[in-house]
């Protein structure tokens, strides 16, 4: 395998794990995303890939993309690789699973829920606080109404609430959540039944529900990122909570 250096990968019998590991909250940036797109690449290669696992080093699964990389010289790079991170998910004929521990936030939310099962540890949280720096989260703004209906989606994203995992679970952003000291031994026995099945059997169950489900999607995926450059990024709003945050102040909104 690559030698990366923000991520880790082990591949065993039909699993292909991606860790994250950027100390200390596993902040995704724009050389961290790009590993993960190389690493799903070559997953997507590997014969009778069953699961790929997104699990992180340390207490956080990950507090989300890095708002440094929001400045204009690199907003624009910011975005094209996040999204591209998702594509790269999205073609991965295998299951998607995310083990979260600690906080899932923002782009490390995102990146939880946009996989195929979601398992949480107790002590887990989720949100997308990006409302409150004055931008939205383009991945959740289109995969959110899908996962817990229109209503429940907006009342999450413009309010930027962090919930547990237990009210996670109960809206439907989690499949399950297990106590912290048997998150291990749960989630393996978890994997452990798909890797007992069909992988082409799995591919192609998977490759059908997407279809039904997910066609427009992608497409609404493009638009949001047109949105978010050439109109969020332009506000004045977005570009002062931006600043705010890194200045460690209070944003003083104009509502433009």
């Amino acid at each position: 395998m690559s030698d990366y250096k923000l991520i880790r990968v082990k591949e065993s019998l039909g699993r292909f794990d991606i860790v994250l590991n950027n100390p200390p909250v596993n902040i995704l940036n724009i050389a961290m995303m790009e590993e993960i797109c190389d690493a799903l690449e070559k997953a997507a290669m590997i014969p009778g890939l069953k699961v790929v696992v997104y699990r992180a080093e340390g207490k956080h699964f990950s507090a989300g993309a890095d708002v440094g990389e929001h400045s204009a010289d690199q907003v624009v790079d910011m975005i094209g690789a996040f999204g591209r991170m998702f594509r790269c998910m999205s073609r991965v004929p295998a299951i998607n699973v995310a083990l979260v521990e600690g906080s899932a936030l923002g782009g490390g939310c995102e990146l939880a829920t946009f996989c195929d099962i979601v398992l949480a540890s107790e002590k887990a949280i989720l949100g997308q606080p990006e409302i409150l720096l004055g931008v939205f989260p383009p991945i959740a703004v289109v995969t959110f109404p899908i996962l817990v209906g229109r209503n429940r989606a907006i009342e999450l994203l413009v309010t930027g609430k962090i919930i547990a995992a237990e009210e996670a679970e109960k809206i439907g952003l989690v499949n399950h959540v297990y106590p912290t000291a048997e998150f291990a031994v749960k989630t393996d026995e978890l994997i452990g039944s798909i890797l007992a099945l069909s992988a082409s059997s799995i591919a192609l169950t998977k490759k059908v529900i997407d279809r039904a489900m997910y066609q427009p999607v992608m497409e609404a995926f493009r638009h949001t990122d047109r949105e978010y450059i050439e109109e969020l990024m332009k506000t004045e709003d977005a570009n002062e909570g931006i600043a705010a945050f890194l200045e460690k102040r209070k944003p003083q909104w104009k509502d433009r």
